[in-house]
């Protein structure tokens, strides 16, 4: 009785909680969900969808209009997946690093460019999807998925070597390297896209008419960036966890 009396008061205890700002609710059962992050989600994969659509409604030879933008999209992130994972493992990769690449995209310009804030709620307010911790750890965890994943799926458990290499004594730093990557990931994203928006707010609230506009057009360049950052050690990640360190040093000697 006395242990289960602690585990009980160990459940009651918040432990861990993050908070930024009030938020909507939404209750699903048991859980708890931000409802405002929901929506500006549903309205950033919406505009995909929709362009996706229209690029794709009537092709042509020579793009023009939407397909040119969208061809012109998946041509440059072809070339992020191919640099960052390499030529002969990059082609599964790219439909991932572009989801990343577009849907961090679209969510940073729209809390940019677009005055969620005048929608009212009933409780809490709108914002970028990105200036939510809850939307960064998602992605960032993704990410530390899909490098185990593609790790695993080529070297089996001969992935676990990667832990030892060059040196045995690089176990624990390597250990500490995994838990360090999805926090870095998503608390510089969280990061930037949040403190840009209260920036642009305060300055909106102080001098309203000319002075936020240059901070405006800096942040959004900021937000471009940012989804580009994301995207490219997405990548590098992805293609670390592949790359064969016994093999490239075999070929090397091989060529020398």
């Amino acid at each position: 009785m006395d242990t289960l009396h602690l585990l009980d008061t160990f459940n009651l205890l918040p432990f861990a909680e993050l908070e930024v700002g009030h938020h909507l609710y939404w209750h699903l059962g048991n859980l708890k969900v931000h409802g405002q992050v929901f929506i500006t989600s549903w309205f950033v994969i919406a505009v995909l969808i929709l362009a996706s659509l229209a690029a794709t409604r009537s092709i042509q030879r020579i793009p023009t209009g939407m397909q040119n933008l969208m061809e012109y999209a998946l041509e440059f992130i072809r070339d992020l997946a191919r640099t960052q994972i390499g030529e002969k493992e990059y082609r599964a990769w790219v439909p991932f690093v572009g989801t990343l690449l577009l849907f961090i995209f679209l969510s940073n310009w729209s809390g940019a460019l677009i005055p969620w804030r005048i929608i009212k709620l009933p409780e809490g307010e709108l914002a970028a999807p990105t200036s939510d911790i809850n939307t960064t750890v998602a992605f960032a965890l993704l990410t530390s998925l899909a490098y185990f994943y593609a790790g695993f799926k080529k070297k089996g458990l001969g992935y676990f070597g990667n832990y030892v290499q060059p040196e045995p004594i690089m176990l624990p730093f390597k250990i500490i390297e995994d838990f360090t990557k999805p926090l870095s990931l998503s608390f510089r994203l969280f990061g930037n896209i949040l403190a840009d928006e209260l920036v642009v707010a305060v300055l909106v609230l102080l001098v309203p008419l000319f002075v936020p506009l240059p901070v405006m057009v800096l942040g959004l360049f900021t937000s471009a960036i940012q989804a580009l950052i994301f995207a490219t050690l997405a990548s590098a990640y992805i293609g670390e966890a592949m790359e064969d360190h016994g093999h490239e040093g075999e070929g090397h000697e091989e060529h020398s």
